[in-house]
């Protein structure tokens, strides 16, 4: 059976994987485990335990995999726009910490300025 789900964080297409996502069910693309709350249908932030299940049991950490019976993977878990803001913050970490591959010439600057202090 075919279907559209994403994977919340990086956004691959989960089609290869049958439904129901097991508990233990990762991500192909960046292993991410895919039986959280922010998978989850029924994941809603505007309400307090941010879960439209009333009967549902709270769970803390909304990214982490869990065993909750009442969960249906979403197809609009995925939120491009909070993927490019998370991949804007890893790069300007990556040029705040040094990480040429990443930063480039921002990196070799930063690199530069320290070996000075020690010459």
């Amino acid at each position: 059976m075919s279907h559209s789900v994403a994977c919340f964080r990086c956004g691959a297409s989960l089609a290869s994987l049958s439904l129901p996502l097991s508990r233990r069910e990762e991500c192909p693309e960046c292993s991410a485990h895919l039986h959280v709350c922010k998978m989850c249908r029924l994941f809603d932030v505007t309400v307090p335990t941010q879960c439209r299940e009333d009967d549902a049991e709270e769970v803390i950490e909304k990214e982490r995999m869990n065993y909750c019976e009442w969960f249906v993977p979403s197809e609009d878990a995925f939120e491009p726009a909070g993927k490019a803001a998370a991949d804007q913050a890893r790069q300007s970490l990556d040029v705040l910490f040094g990480d040429a591959e990443a930063g480039g010439e921002a990196a070799d600057a930063a690199q530069s300025d320290a070996d000075k202090l020690f010459d």
